[in-house]
């Protein structure tokens, strides 16, 4: 949500990328369910946990674009490398509903 400069701007297109996510995913996933066979059925199935793994990190970003929040989350963080490890994260996206399974043992912590 920062970069290397950040903006709001910036969160509210990211934001909205993670509510589209989740809206694009899951209604793509209950389209491929209502096909109903084989192949869309593992798609739906799919599509539905990447949507909902799209869930927790709207509601991150979304606490994380109040007031001051986000820059006391980076204050420590070497903003130059903190891109590389992200975009290997992003990848648990295309496991389904990994996200949201690594946000309820968060919160469980």
């Amino acid at each position: 949500m920062y970069g290397t400069r950040g903006g709001l701007r910036r969160r509210r297109l990211i934001r909205a990328e993670f509510a589209a996510g989740v809206a694009a995913c899951t209604a793509l996933g209950v389209l491929a369910l209502v096909q109903g066979s084989g192949g869309w059925l593992v798609l739906g199935v799919w599509l539905i946990g990447i949507g909902a793994n799209y869930i927790p990190l709207a509601v991150e970003a979304q606490r994380l674009s109040r007031g001051g929040r986000l820059e006391a989350e980076i204050a420590d963080l070497d903003l130059r490398r903190e891109p590389r490890s992200a975009a290997r994260a992003q990848l648990w996206i295309l496991v389904p509903f990994a996200v949201c399974l690594a946000a309820v043992a968060r919160q469980r912590r």
